[in-house]
């Protein structure tokens, strides 16, 4: 980001030397100006007085402050170690309360009156459980590197009254199906800490209160502490209009907040003269660094149903019997291919259609962008197609077939700007902020259903 911050400063420095401003002092025209002097000329010109190219480079130089930030917590030795518990959970499955089987780190918040600690076994890459009657702990190592368990993830909770049947199903050897159900309660409050060699690297806190017997909050709130000073916190209330909202900051510096919910809401955060003009039109707001708002018209209801009807007017194939001997593999996972990418498109579609979201300069108000998303693929996997072992009658998956290519496709956030050219979003916030808008984005779709 920094290689291409300055050569888009360089680039750029053609255009900026023109840029005037009334309150600028008088410069020598015989003098040429550093490419610090440009860059400093730049930011204090307004976005509305800027063509889209020197928008796009004074939108650089001020989001990398962001970027950097956003960087930073990379390095965080507690969402290092986060990360490796999760790692380690889809490396080895867990069963924190019979029956409910691939338990991830999201879970151990999500339920009450559970307990249990899971040692991890490095040599025996699992997980072994201690039974007890007062704690719910993981004992692992910090980082994927090690093998030592230097970290202790442990959680707490108070159990509500909302009682919850979960229903898991077995398969045996096609002779039908076993449903075992069980039951938990959805906590009031969960509090976990994680603890690094023996200091505490993360405290987090949850709450959350239910009415009628249903299992969707009616207010709800979520809160990251890290000791490298990052503060991640999520909550939302269930009323006439439903609200959402969401903070990341750093050492008590904002870097992104967003806030979904009724224009009534959303004018009362619109407290500036610059964006007075966006006031009765946004039922979301979300903030970046002190320099800029996306500011938000979103149809959540419209965008429930469509990508309702998405799904259902798009059929996933059918998985194959691997004992029939015309079972079509290839053709299968095409279909499959073809299937995730429509999916894709449409959600990405839908998005563009139901949620409407701009770019706008925070200190004068100017738009500067659009913001689209595109499906856009992730890497790939690719893997060998099975073969008919004649002897067993079945499919053999013996890595001696054909090989198949999967892609991973995601939609990715695009700036749309005035000239209508597009540049991911990625570019100048980082992956970072696509990864909390995601995680916001399906906040406010859990919290809105009833």
């Amino acid at each position: 980001m920094i290689k291409k911050f300055i050569l888009l400063s360089l680039v750029a420095s053609q255009l900026m030397v023109s840029c005037s401003n009334d309150d600028s002092p008088t410069t020598d025209p015989t003098k040429e100006l550093t490419l610090e002097e440009q860059i400093a000329n730049l930011v204090k010109q307004p976005y509305s007085k800027l063509t889209p190219t020197e928008q796009k480079a004074k939108l650089e130089i001020e989001a990398n402050d962001m970027l950097v930030q956003l960087d930073k917590s990379k390095s965080s030795s507690a969402i290092e170690a986060i990360e490796n518990l999760s790692r380690l959970l889809g490396v080895s499955s867990i069963d924190i309360f019979d029956g409910k089987n691939d338990n991830e780190v999201e879970d151990i918040l999500n339920v009450s009156g559970v307990y249990g600690v899971y040692t991890w076994d490095n040599a025996g890459k699992k997980w072994v459980k201690t039974a007890s009657t007062t704690e719910l702990k993981f004992v692992f190592p910090a980082k994927e590197s090690q093998t030592a368990n230097n970290a202790i993830f442990s959680s707490k909770s108070t159990s509500s009254d909302i009682k919850v049947k979960y229903n898991d199903s077995y398969i045996y050897g096609g002779n039908g199906t076993v449903e075992v159900n069980d039951y938990f309660f959805l906590p009031n409050t969960a509090d976990a800490t994680l603890t690094i060699d023996n200091k505490e690297a993360a405290v987090f806190t949850q709450t959350a209160k239910y009415a009628n017997g249903k299992e969707v909050p009616t207010e709800f709130s979520y809160k990251m502490s890290l000791n490298d000073g990052y503060v991640w916190e999520m909550s939302g209330t269930k009323a006439s209009a439903n609200t959402s909202k969401a903070t990341l900051t750093y050492n008590g510096k904002n870097l992104i907040s967003f806030n979904a919910g009724s224009s009534a809401e959303i004018d009362k955060l619109i407290d500036n003269d610059e964006l007075v003009q966006y006031r009765g039109k946004a039922n979301g707001l979300f903030q970046l660094m002190d320099n800029f708002v996306i500011v938000a018209d979103m149809d959540l209801a419209t965008e429930a149903a469509d990508k309702e009807a998405l799904y259902k007017n798009n059929t996933r194939p059918a998985y194959l019997d691997y004992k029939d001997p015309k079972s079509d593999y290839k053709a299968y996972y095409t279909a499959l291919n073809a299937y995730e990418k429509k999916i894709s498109e449409g959600n990405a579609a839908n998005a563009n259609k139901n949620m409407k979201l701009i770019l706008v300069s925070k200190k004068d108000g100017t738009k500067i962008a659009d913001l689209v998303q595109h499906s856009e693929k992730d890497g790939e996997y690719t893997f060998k197609l099975p073969v008919w072992n004649a002897q067993y009658n079945m499919w053999d998956w013996n890595d001696t077939g054909e090989s198949f290519t999967q892609p991973y496709l995601y939609e990715a956030y695009y700036l749309k700007f005035n000239d209508n050219t597009e540049v991911e979003m990625s570019a100048y916030f980082s992956t970072g902020f696509e990864k909390l808008q995601t995680k916001f984005d399906d906040f406010i779709a859990a919290f809105n259903k009833q």
